[in-house]
């Protein structure tokens, strides 16, 4: 049961009409929570309940291929590559006037924050990332990891096959289960909670939008030419010079990356919180910690 409230809003930008959710009072400093692969904005629920309560204004988007957003134009290429999550959280902040926010996310949802956060720093008044630099280095890609994380990338691989197109085409709610389970080995969630949120991958374009996400970011397919320059100032993996709380989970799927190199990728105020017990959906997971990391940064604009 949410303790507040919430509407439902829509906001136009070049190729999207994004569909979200929003709380709190209207001049509250701007809070934007992304969420990530296979998840929804279910996810904050609880995270927007605190935040809202203590004057943030909340913003909670479905990312492109996700709910309740729809591409305008029907040539529009499906992309889900990093570039064009980052560039449709920038054109949403243009859509709603807001010239900055906080940004938060996790997963494709951490990806877009940090992609705003390190090429329009100006729009952003900090940042929450869960998993540190979400910035892919699709360069490196084609070097193999440790066998581990390789194993834990299957899906990954198997959206590079038409079998796995197939596949996520014929059970997306099935796969999306499964992943959750993998990631958040510790996390027993409910069929009613995922339900609520497989809701949103009946999307007309979620298909198309996953599988070129996972075919992009190993070099496989070719990026939206709309945003060919976004992509090249990523590829030199920019700082990010805003301040930064990064939650690391110490339960997930993928290990801790090492703080010293993570640290690296940031110039500005950074810390590194670490989450005993939690997996890879940190904000449904461990909404207390996550909205206090969102306080913490809100007290120092």
């Amino acid at each position: 049961m949410r303790s507040c409230d919430v509407e439902f809003g829509r906001a136009t930008t070049s190729v999207l009409d994004i569909g979200f959710e929003v709380s709190g009072p209207s001049d509250g400093l701007a809070v934007l929570l992304m969420h990530g692969f296979p998840y929804s904005v279910r996810a904050y629920d609880e995270v927007v309940d605190v935040l809202s309560d203590a004057g943030l204004r909340v913003i909670v988007p479905h990312l492109r291929g996700y709910g309740a957003t729809r591409f305008l134009d029907p040539s529009t290429m499906r992309s889900g590559e990093q570039a064009v999550l980052g560039n449709d959280l920038r054109e949403l902040l243009d859509a709603l006037q807001i010239e900055r926010a906080l940004l938060c996310g996790y997963d494709w949802g951490g990806r877009a924050a940090c992609v705003v956060a390190a090429l329009w720093p100006e729009r952003c008044h900090g940042l929450v990332t869960c998993g540190g630099y979400n910035i892919q280095n699709i360069a490196e890609s084609v070097h193999p990891a440790p066998p581990e994380i390789e194993y834990a990338n299957w899906y990954q691989y198997y959206f590079n096959t038409e079998r796995g197109r197939a596949g996520l085409t014929n059970d997306r709610c099935g796969i999306a289960r499964l992943l959750w389970t993998l990631w958040s080995p510790t996390w027993t969630f409910d069929d009613t909670t995922f339900e609520r949120s497989a809701e949103v991958f009946d999307n007309p374009d979620f298909v198309e939008v996953v599988i070129h996400s996972y075919r992009h970011r190993y070099g496989y397919v070719k990026g939206d030419p709309a945003v060919v320059d976004v992509e090249l100032a990523l590829a030199v993996e920019p700082h990010i010079a805003v301040p930064t709380i990064n939650l690391a989970s110490q339960a997930s799927a993928w290990p801790v990356k090492d703080s010293r190199a993570e640290h690296a990728h940031f110039s500005g105020a950074y810390e590194q919180r670490l989450l005993p017990g939690i997996g890879h959906n940190v904000p449904q997971e461990a909404p207390v910690d996550f909205a206090a990391a969102v306080l913490d940064l809100a007290k120092n604009t």
